[in-house]
């Protein structure tokens, strides 16, 4: 079942390398949606273990090219990157220790983060990084 589907309307940055990013992160949130349904908490780990892991690295590329180009947003958006991967971690801690559970409320809250965070703070970035040449 997807969660969360990519179109170019709403989501696109016009940066193709982020925007084959975020349809990945897309994939892997819909992936970690089915392992939660399954009920299979081995299954859900590692779910969400990729997710996370793909997210982490998304992050880490835009946040390269807000650094190569001098994009002057740089430490707002920084800071939304912090704030969603330190809950993320703290979760996959949890979860790991027994602590916690992945639901589909927690689903729910990152495509929630996304729908939010791609059109209004990751497109913002688009134009600046096209006029720097990043296509």
């Amino acid at each position: 079942m997807s969660l969360i589907t990519w179109t170019a309307d709403k989501f696109a940055t016009n940066v193709s390398a982020h925007d084959a990013e975020h349809k990945d992160i897309f994939a892997k949130v819909n992936a970690l949606g089915d392992a939660v349904g399954s009920g299979d908490r081995g299954s859900v780990g590692k779910a969400l273990d990729t997710l996370i892991s793909t997210v982490a690295e998304h992050f880490a590329s835009e946040e390269a090219n807000f650094a190569k180009y001098g994009y002057p947003e740089t430490p707002s958006h920084k800071a939304e990157h912090d704030k969603l991967v330190a809950a993320c971690l703290d979760l996959q801690k949890k979860f790991h220790a027994g602590e916690a559970e992945v639901t589909g409320e927690t689903a729910d809250f990152v495509v929630g983060w996304l729908t939010n965070h791609i059109p209004n703070i990751d497109k913002k970035y688009g134009p600046f990084l096209n006029d720097k040449g990043v296509a």
